[in-house]
């Protein structure tokens, strides 16, 4: 019960009747081309994204707790709808279709929110978008694992989350600048991440290789077989007999009941350092920054001594975080410091987890491996946001991140134990089916 700890042993050079082989690519073309799909949606995403707080608490007037309501739905509906995202793309087994559906349907909802203007239809309109986020993720991922093998995962799934985070740091400077020139800057920032979005779709139907082309080349649980069955229900469910992904899916769940909200994090940060409104958009920019820069070193340093001690090291990082919004005094520095942890703490969670999941679930279920894990720690992310909003609320932002942070210590903790290796006996090599 415990993350993939070391890496599987380089492949060998020679095939076993002695003549060399064609090297292993480390990072694939399918890899690449989701990355850019990924670059060119997270720059319309972080867009809605670094203006939506603002917008919520400030233009409309919503309560902690009514933010708290809209941010679990933007940030928790994804979860409910990644397990059909997994499920459908493994029935189907074109990834690539599934994907696609959740791209389109994102790319739709992003003009709505020019028209809506109270928490009902907010909430729906943010309940499809992130339905689309949903369906995508899982099928993304996917392919992202059946593409690489079990050795080189962890930098796979780390370049792809550096291009994805390259958007990240796109959106939030094009909503500042949008902000800043625009007269009626909110409905502007949401018009064009709208068209952005529309440009992610043509990419991924351009570049993206389809269920044939990856069957010619040879990928992994994508080809279909005369004696392939299709994968039901059934099946899906029963992953969670497997001991190591119940591992991972309870300490994921278990970690997310205490990871407060990026949005929050925001806010509280604007509160601390006493930052200015107009420089608020700018504060996932700091994030997305660190995490773009550290995401591939994660991921490879994953790769060579293990998931378990990356993963755990960034939640120690984001524990530090919380620290210093609590008691650190408000020097210039502070946002730096804080947003630089923030940062560390995706870098070392966001791509290893995956690659550590993708270690455990079989290949024809890989979508639906992900999405059981992916679901699990969303839910939890969800009710999480509904916790703080509330105790933000009821007893002020000191005490519900308090609370947060002394949680988030004792999860950690307890996930520490959950993932350590077993007493005598080695780690397994990445990817070992045991």
């Amino acid at each position: 019960m415990y993350l993939a700890d070391r890496a599987a042993p380089a492949r060998a050079k020679t095939a076993a009747d002695g003549s060399p082989r064609r090297p292993v690519r480390r990072v694939s073309q399918v890899v690449l081309a989701l990355g850019a799909v990924s670059l060119i949606t997270d720059i319309s995403s972080e867009m809605v994204t670094a203006v939506l707080p603002l917008y919520l608490v400030v233009s409309l007037g919503l309560s902690p707790l009514g933010f708290g309501t809209l941010d679990g739905v933007y940030n928790g509906v994804s979860a409910l709808v990644q397990l059909t995202g997994g499920h459908l793309a493994d029935r189907v087994r074109n990834h690539k279709l599934i994907a696609g559906l959740g791209y389109g349907l994102s790319a739709l909802c992003k003009p709505l929110l020019i028209l809506v203007q109270s928490l009902g239809p907010l909430g729906l309109v943010l309940a499809l978008e992130r339905t689309g986020k949903g369906l995508r993720t899982s099928p993304r991922d996917a392919l992202i694992s059946l593409s690489t093998p079990a050795e080189s995962r962890g930098r796979a799934f780390g370049v792809h989350r550096a291009m994805d985070t390259t958007g990240a740091v796109l959106g939030p400077i094009t909503a500042f600048l949008i902000l800043r020139a625009a007269t009626d800057g909110y409905h502007a920032v949401f018009g064009v991440s709208a068209c952005v979005a529309v440009l992610g779709v043509l990419v991924l139907v351009l570049f993206v290789p389809g269920k044939r082309q990856l069957t010619a080349e040879g990928f992994a649980g994508v080809a279909d077989t005369p004696d392939r069955k299709p994968v039901n229900l059934r099946e899906a469910a029963a992953l969670l007999r497997l001991p190591r992904l119940r591992a991972l899916t309870g300490c994921a769940m278990l970690l997310g009941l205490t990871t407060v909200s990026d949005a929050f994090v925001y806010l509280l940060l604007q509160h601390r350092a006493h930052i200015g409104e107009e420089w608020f958009p700018l504060l996932p920019l700091g994030t997305s920054a660190v995490f773009l820069l550290l995401a591939v070193p994660a991921g490879v340093l994953a790769d060579r001594v293990g998931r378990r001690a990356v993963f755990l090291a960034g939640h120690a990082g984001l524990l530090a975080g919380y620290a210093l919004l609590l008691w650190a005094p408000a020097t210039p520095a502070l946002p730096y410091l804080v947003l630089a942890l923030h940062g560390t703490f995706y870098a070392a969670t966001d791509g290893v987890l995956p690659a550590a999941v993708s270690d455990v679930v079989p290949e024809e279920l890989r979508g639906s491996g992900l999405a059981l894990v992916g679901t699990g720690q969303a839910l939890a992310r969800f009710c999480c946001s509904l916790a703080f909003g509330a105790a933000w609320t009821l007893w002020g932002d000191t005490r519900a991140l308090s609370g947060s942070a002394v949680g988030l210590l004792l999860c950690a903790l307890a996930a520490a134990l959950v993932l350590r290796p077993a007493a005598g006996r080695p780690p397994l090599p990445a990817g070992d089916p045991r």
